[in-house]
């Protein structure tokens, strides 16, 4: 065998890691464009894409459109905004939401 011709165990080697290298490359990509669209869209207003404003409420930062007037929460500051306003109807009602966001019945 010349020592200027690869073998064929030579060849496959490479190959593989070749291949193994374009497939770490391709991972990386796809990683580096999910996170340049999760930017993107972060802290937008999903109903029409304005930057969302965090405005304090009863000691719950909830983020509020300036544009459309809509109001975002997060799972724990319904929670929390329902265990403050309990007695009120929009208590009840941000408790009938979350019950029905977590899939449980709403108490009457």
């Amino acid at each position: 065998m010349s020592p200027d011709k690869p073998s064929h165990n030579e060849e496959e080697f490479f190959a593989r890691q070749e291949a193994e290298l374009l497939k770490e490359q391709r991972r990386r990509a796809i990683e580096a464009a999910a996170e340049a669209e999760r930017r993107l869209h972060y802290h937008k207003c999903p109903k029409d894409g304005y930057d969302l404003v965090s405005e304090e409420f009863h000691g719950v930062t909830v983020e509020r459109c300036p544009q459309c007037h809509g109001i975002w929460l997060e799972a724990h500051e319904v929670d929390a905004i329902v265990a403050h306003e309990d007695s009120t109807l929009l208590g009840r009602v941000f408790h009938d939401i979350s019950a029905t966001l977590r899939g449980r019945k709403a108490k009457p």
